[in-house]
C-alpha cells in the first residue's frame, strides 16, 4: 500500500513539474529516466505512457523469458516485458524486488498493448542534465539512441520506444 502511495506522489510531482514548466516557459524535460538491472535508460516522454505499480502477471507458456505474461492494467490486458531481460541482462526476480518495480505502459499513440518492467523510476531528464553525449555504436540495436553522461559519470542510454515496439526481437515472444 505504501508503494502505491509513493507512486501516486511521484506521478503528482511529475505532473506538477510539467505544468509548472509549461506555464513558466522553461524547457520541458524530454525523457523519463529509469533504472533496470543496474543500467540507466532514457525513455522519450512522448512515447511513454502511464506508470503503474507492480501487479501480478499471468504467465503465458512457450514465450521468451523476458516476456513475463499479461497483466490487467486499468481493465485492459497488457503484455509485460522485462526491459532488462529483453536487452540481454540475466536478472533473478524476487517477489520483494518486484514489489519495488514499476510497469511503464507504451503511449497509446504507439498502438502497442504492452508495458515495460523497470526496477526504479529516476524522474525526468532534459539535455541540460548531461555533460556529454555520444552517438549509438554501429552494432547497437536500431532502437538505441544516443548515450548521455551526467556530471557523476553515469551513462544513460536513450531508447526509442516506437522503434523498439516494431523491432523483430520485441515482436518475437514465442520461445
Amino acid at each position: 500500500m505504501a508503494n502505491r502511495e509513493a507512486l501516486r506522489e511521484l506521478q503528482t510531482r511529475l505532473a506538477s513539474r510539467l505544468q509548472a514548466a509549461r506555464t513558466e516557459g522553461t524547457s520541458v524535460s524530454s525523457w523519463l529516466a529509469v533504472e533496470s538491472a543496474g543500467k540507466f535508460y532514457l525513455l522519450p516522454l512522448g512515447q511513454s505512457g502511464e506508470i503503474f505499480p507492480w501487479v501480478p502477471v499471468q504467465a503465458v507458456p512457450y514465450t521468451q523469458r523476458w516476456f513475463l505474461g499479461v497483466a490487467n492494467l486499468r481493465g485492459g490486458l497488457v503484455g509485460v516485458v522485462d526491459l532488462a531481460g529483453l536487452l540481454g541482462s540475466e536478472v533473478a526476480r524476487t517477489e520483494q524486488g518486484l514489489a519495488e518495480a514499476s510497469l511503464l505502459a507504451f503511449n497509446a499513440a504507439l498502438d502497442v498493448n504492452a508495458a515495460l518492467l523497470v526496477d526504479r523510476l529516476a524522474g525526468l531528464r532534459g539535455t541540460e542534465a548531461f555533460v556529454g553525449s555520444e552517438p549509438p555504436a554501429e552494432d547497437a540495436p536500431a532502437f538505441f539512441g544516443s548515450a548521455y553522461l551526467d556530471s557523476s559519470g553515469t551513462r544513460w542510454q536513450e531508447l526509442n520506444l516506437q522503434i523498439l515496439s516494431q523491432h523483430p526481437a520485441f515482436l518475437s515472444i514465442s520461445a
